[in-house]
């Protein structure tokens, strides 16, 4: 009897036992508190700094280890990294010590090959198991087409920006009055002499020779230095990639790819006018390169103050380094761009030599921009070689009759802008503002009055140039000026003298 109730209570304390090794719950790991830790501080930093901030930054962080109040973090990349440590780390801090008051620094390693628990393989697994072992379960919807991160990632900066034309170089860029500090700074810039002036902002019209000066500076930067990174594009380009990385969701290889570059060139800014979306990711990608003392190059229609739909801050940055003014040609200039254009074409086996006398002709004749003066060139010489005459002052008048006609009335509203701008002594954004004061309003008038005089633009294109302004407007400015013409002697004067001024 004794035997058998021996048994059973060997026998209630083995189940007893077992019971207490079933329902025991093992002490928690150091790194399961670690990593809970780190799941409330990336709550917080969620809440605080929202979900769009938090998935650009914080979503490709893990924390990899603790000791001696030195918490580690990883992230995959080295831009990544350098943004978090120059914005949030100090934020990343004050948040841990709530959870731990030991910890007393962080610090964050790169780790290109790692990949977070978000994005691993088996968690992927794991959830598509779980979705067939539910019977409730709904089918999943299809994944939505998406570009993977390498098409950013791994693709050449010469696909993402715009190819560099071989033609513009230093070594055939004439140098003049109007374009000698432009030239003076790029040549500088590009040499790598120390410059002090970040970003470099460089604005004049069209076919003034902006896009040479940048293209310049890239292929003498890629001939110093072939190591340094230089990206090319135009601003149209910069939105389009920009708004692709939106469209595929992958805005962080974006931002990788522009904010680690030596030097980032953007051609005529002012295209981005009023696209707000595509001006906030210029605003950081500039600060992050400012920062990092990376070089900014940039060029644009018009001075930085005078861009308008463009946010304040951003004009503000633009106009941090140097600003420099590419203004018309003179007649000097003009002449030496045409003899330079015309050795170069003698070089070619057919060629014909252009007289003297009909490169002064066309300097004299053609001020509109470089492209025109070089495209008149072009047309006569072509025109000698496919006829088989020789080039003379009466063949160049003759092939070029449509284009001399036009440029004896060629006055741009810009120019016309930009000179009544200067007399009055208004800003040019002025010319474009709703601004009503009669010290603004009168020379805006004077300005589209001189526009309908001198330009073949129709109303409504006058009117758009004016800060997109109703045709009527421009009818009841040149109306108003005719008016005060007759009884304003003054006034008149003004008008006619600027008249003569722009003829000239």
């Amino acid at each position: 009897m004794s035997e058998h109730t021996g048994k059973t209570e060997d026998t209630n304390d083995s189940a007893s036992s077992a019971s207490d090794t079933l329902t025991a719950k093992p002490a928690p790991s150091k790194a399961d508190i670690l990593n809970s830790q780190w799941h409330r501080v990336r709550s917080r930093l969620r809440a605080e700094l929202g979900e769009a901030t938090f998935n650009s930054w914080f979503k490709l962080l893990e924390v990899s280890g603790a000791q001696k109040g030195r918490v580690t973090l990883q992230v995959p990349t080295r831009f990544v990294r350098s943004w978090i440590e120059a914005h949030y780390l100090t934020r990343i801090r004050d948040h841990w010590q709530a959870e731990d008051s030991s910890v007393r620094r962080i610090d964050i390693e790169l780790h290109p090959e790692w990949t977070p628990s978000e994005k691993k393989p088996e968690v992927r697994e794991q959830k598509a198991v779980a979705a067939r072992k539910s019977p409730m379960a709904p089918p999943s919807p299809p994944a939505p087409a998406r570009v993977p991160q390498a098409t950013f990632e791994q693709g050449s900066r010469d696909e993402l920006g715009a190819p560099l034309d071989t033609r513009f170089t230093f070594d055939n860029f004439i140098v003049g009055k109007s374009n000698e500090l432009a030239h003076a700074a790029a040549r500088r810039l590009a040499e790598g002499k120390g410059v002090a002036f970040n970003p470099l902002f460089l604005y004049g019209g069209v076919g003034l020779g902006k896009t040479h000066l940048m293209h310049a500076i890239a292929w003498e930067i890629r001939r110093q230095d072939p190591s340094r990174t230089v990206l090319y594009l135009s601003a149209e380009k910069f939105m389009y990639q920009f708004i692709r990385a939106l469209r595929f969701k992958d805005t962080m290889a974006f931002k990788q790819q522009f904010r680690e570059v030596d030097v980032l060139m953007i051609d005529d800014i002012q295209f981005i006018a009023g696209k707000d979306s595509t001006q906030e990711e210029f605003f950081h990608t500039f600060n992050a390169l400012i920062d990092h003392n990376r070089q900014v190059i940039i060029s644009a229609d018009r001075s930085p103050t005078d861009l308008e739909g463009i946010e304040e801050r951003i004009r503000s940055r633009l106009g941090w380094g140097l600003v420099a003014d590419i203004h018309p040609t003179d007649y000097e200039l003009r002449l030496g761009i045409l003899q330079s254009k015309a050795e170069a074409l003698s070089t070619r086996a057919d060629a014909i030599p252009t007289p003297q006398p009909v490169l002064e002709f066309l300097a004299q004749r053609i001020v509109s921009n470089v492209r025109e003066l070089e495209g008149a060139l072009n047309r006569v010489v072509a025109y000698a070689s496919f006829v088989g005459r020789p080039i003379s002052l009466e063949m160049a008048q003759d092939v070029l009759r449509d284009l001399l006609r036009a440029s004896e009335r060629r006055v741009t509203i810009d120019e016309i802008q930009r000179r009544v701008a200067e007399y009055f002594n208004v800003k040019m954004g002025d010319m474009l503002s709703a601004r009503r004061a009669r010290s603004v309003a009168r020379p805006r008038q004077i300005a589209m009055y001189l526009s309908k005089q001198l330009t073949t633009r129709s109303l409504p294109e006058i009117g758009r140039k004016f800060g997109g302004r109703d045709h009527t407007t421009v009818i009841h400015a040149v109306r108003k000026i005719e008016q005060l013409r007759e009884e304003d002697a003054a006034l008149d004067e003004d008008v006619d003298l600027l008249r003569r001024m722009l003829e000239n």
